[in-house]
């Protein structure tokens, strides 16, 4: 048990960065030309831009709501629009989940404060933290002890985010690195490197990763492909699919379904398509929920 209190620490302590930010004093952008979103402390968002300031209140000119004249003291946040959140004249809403696909990442980081928990069919369950805007880290355990008392898989997940062109290339270079809480079968897991094509809400991404299993690593790499395409404010288009070596052939897996994109969670629903089932075309329902905490600094 005592090899397995790196990851359990790391665990807890991701959970523990879960805990809600303290507030803090609100920064006023000082390029206020710039397309803001205002965020008040009651949950509303107010897109615009901000015309006057005094000491005691902010005033946004929006298009739906003309001049709003906001206290200081009720804005939890004030951020800029990000030139992608402007589509045909349409403000869309930052996707909760707009790092990682159905279960593989992209190029694209975390920013710092900024966390995510995803779970999957109830039993898989991982967060993600961004310790920097270009440096997260992440810890995922599927808890079968709670419900049949039996061994538990559990990893970690670091990952850093390189970005080349800003919205348009990133790189990233990361790791899963897993055990089995209960067993001594010792570690597995994968180091990978992958490029994204694109923003945040319309990308390709090709991965390529190798496997390994205790102190032997895979001949051949795992070779990725991925990508998203929203098409609104609210839904997304999503596939994620795989090659790798199964010891005598290549097998693919293949994966196509959508991202339901609310504010402050998303859900992902799809279907999975392994080749190597005997000719027989089959399809794995996947479910997940992504819900965002934190806040960026």
């Amino acid at each position: 048990m005592r090899s397995h209190f790196p990851l359990i620490a790391t665990l807890l302590l991701a959970f523990g960065l879960a805990a809600p930010a303290q507030a803090q004093d609100v920064q006023i952008p000082a390029d206020t030309t710039q397309l803001s979103i205002v965020e008040t402390k009651d949950g509303n968002e107010f897109v615009g831009y901000i015309v006057r300031l005094d000491a005691g209140h902010i005033v946004v000119r929006t298009d739906n709501f003309g001049e709003l004249r906001i206290q200081r003291q009720n804005v939890q946040s004030i951020r800029p629009a990000g030139k992608n959140q402007l589509v045909e004249g349409q403000y869309w809403p930052e996707s909760p989940q707009s790092t990682q696909y159905f279960f593989g990442s992209n190029g694209y980081g975390l920013r710092q404060g900024e966390g995510v928990y995803q779970n999957t069919w109830v039993f898989f369950n991982q967060v993600n933290y961004g310790v920097s805007d270009n440096f997260s880290i992440g810890v995922g355990i599927v808890p079968l002890f709670l419900f049949a008392g039996t061994s538990s898989p559990i990893w970690l997940t670091p990952k850093l985010s390189i970005p080349i062109k800003q919205d348009q290339v990133n790189l990233g270079i990361g790791g899963l690195f897993a055990t089995v809480l209960g067993e001594n079968s010792g570690s597995f897991g994968q180091v990978y490197g992958q490029m994204t094509l694109g923003s945040r809400d319309r990308n390709i991404n090709f991965g390529l990763g190798y496997g390994y299993a205790g102190s032997d690593w895979a001949n051949t790499p795992l070779v990725s492909v991925s990508g998203i395409y929203r098409t609104g404010k609210k839904f997304a288009l999503m596939t994620e699919n795989y090659i790798f070596d199964t010891g005598d052939r290549n097998a693919v897996l293949l994966s196509f379904g959508g991202r339901f994109i609310g504010k402050k969670i998303s859900v992902d629903a799809g279907l999975f398509f392994p080749t190597d089932t005997g000719g027989r075309f089959v399809g794995v329902p996947w479910l997940g929920i992504a819900v965002p905490f934190g806040s960026p600094h």
